[in-house]
């Protein structure tokens, strides 16, 4: 198994991480990815850009390049245990594809039915395409409940990379990984990448999957048609 786009990549628009766009294109590349997505953290975050940044992604940067296909989006942050997200509708419509993601700086840990509420708020959310690196330790749910809700909605659940390699949450990913083979929920593996050279890398992520034979056609990011088809049946002719 591998991955033909990376979904979930950082610039140094992100404080916190250390590459241009430039450097993530020719990893990408390198890593004979077909797309790589764009995703820097939002504005609410404590490291992220300027609205403007997302604002002037159509205009200043190509649709390809290096032969990689841009996808130009945002890591949004969970902000309340309603589930609601730190960017919004009128920022989120005009990109490609948003990610909601829990953050230890911005919301504590909380009680699996308090973040179980919280996750069926987020899967409501028309404006979220993903949901990021769910088996964040502390911050455990009602997987069954909200992954079968997540597949109601149309969220892609992420397999996270980063998250198992820094944050212990390899027990947690099983489960999710074991009912999402179960009910058919597709995922996304991605890197979460904060620098170039971790582009497309996702050994320990693709590991987990294995262990219990999932599916590859699960796996959106697997094929490239199967990305194009998601993501154009959304957002209109952009892969």
């Amino acid at each position: 198994m591998h991955i033909i786009a990376d979904l979930h990549t950082h610039t140094v628009a992100s404080t916190h991480a250390y590459s241009t766009v430039l450097e993530n294109a020719e990893y990408a590349a390198k890593a004979g990815l077909s797309a790589l997505a764009v995703t820097d953290h939002t504005p609410a975050s404590t490291d992220g850009p300027h609205v403007w940044h997302f604002h002037n992604l159509h205009k200043a940067l190509p649709r390809e390049l290096l032969g990689v296909k841009l996808i130009f989006g945002a890591e949004s942050s969970i902000i309340d245990y309603e589930g609601h997200i730190d960017f919004p509708h009128e920022e989120c419509k005009d990109l490609d594809w948003i990610i909601a993601s829990i953050h230890r700086n911005q919301l504590a840990k909380a009680s699996p039915d308090v973040i179980t509420k919280l996750y069926l708020g987020v899967a409501e959310n028309p404006d979220v395409d993903m949901i990021g690196h769910c088996a964040t330790t502390g911050y455990e749910f009602d997987y069954e409940k909200c992954l079968k809700k997540f597949k109601e909605y149309g969220k892609i659940v992420e397999i996270n990379e980063s998250s198992i390699t820094w944050k212990n949450t390899s027990d947690n990913y099983r489960e999710i990984i074991r009912i999402c083979k179960k009910f058919e929920i597709p995922v996304a593996v991605n890197s979460d990448a904060h620098f170039c050279g971790l582009i497309g890398k996702t050994e320990r992520a693709f590991a987990l999957l294995e262990e219990q034979c999932f599916p590859e056609k699960l796996i959106i990011n697997s094929d490239f048609e199967m990305l194009k088809e998601h993501i154009n049946s959304k957002k209109g002719n952009i892969l």
